[in-house]
């Protein structure tokens, strides 16, 4: 699979699923209209592009290019990258009725249509000698072993970590393990978590 430096927004969960099948990167998405109002979200979104750089693909309707437009005046430019799939009649499989405009969604893609996509937005695919993504990836599994998650006092340890990291204090246990795994390092966390033991 081929690795990708950028992190990527989708709108939904089954485009998540099908980006992911294609390129090896951090996949976020916006929830569709939800990025609107969810200004924690977009915080997070925000310091993940300028970390990394994003490349923005959403659905080629008219309410992929209202979510696009908005993302354009939220988050930094000079960082941001814009993939856009081809208009595309049909529907996905999964639905019963296909969008408002007859269109497929990114869910829809072909893989080369979405290998394309990003190629044409100037995505950085990165070679072999990169290091693997196993190296760098934070599971679930390690929440747990640090007490982030599934303990009694794991909120008020991921609260702390929130904290140093300076990121919403409600974010969701999955959201944060997405975050260090886009943009941060098991090393800095482990760091974090040291300081903690070291400060009781």
């Amino acid at each position: 699979m081929i690795k990708l430096r950028e992190a990527i927004l989708v709108e939904g969960r089954y485009d998540v699923n099908t980006v992911r099948q294609v390129v090896d990167t951090v996949v976020l998405e916006t929830g569709g209209f939800r990025i609107f109002n969810n200004k924690d979200q977009l915080k997070v979104i925000r310091r993940i592009a300028e970390t990394r750089g994003l490349i923005v693909l959403t659905d080629s309707d008219g309410a992929g290019f209202v979510i696009r437009n908005y993302l354009k005046g939220a988050l930094p430019q000079d960082r941001i990258k814009q993939a856009y799939v081809p208009d595309v009649t049909g529907k996905e499989r999964r639905k019963k009725h296909g969008s408002k405009e007859g269109k497929l969604g990114v869910e829809g893609m072909r893989p080369e249509v979405i290998l394309d996509a990003l190629r044409r937005a100037g995505a950085t695919f990165e070679g072999e000698g990169e290091r693997a993504p196993a190296e760098r990836t934070i599971t679930k599994a390690d929440f747990f072993e640090w007490g982030l998650s599934g303990r009694p006092d794991s909120a008020a340890r991921r609260a702390a970590v929130l904290k140093a990291l300076d990121l919403p204090q409600h974010m969701t246990a999955n959201a944060l393990l997405e975050f260090i795994n886009a943009v941060g390092t098991r090393q800095q966390l482990c760091e974090i978590l040291q300081s903690f033991s070291s400060g009781d």
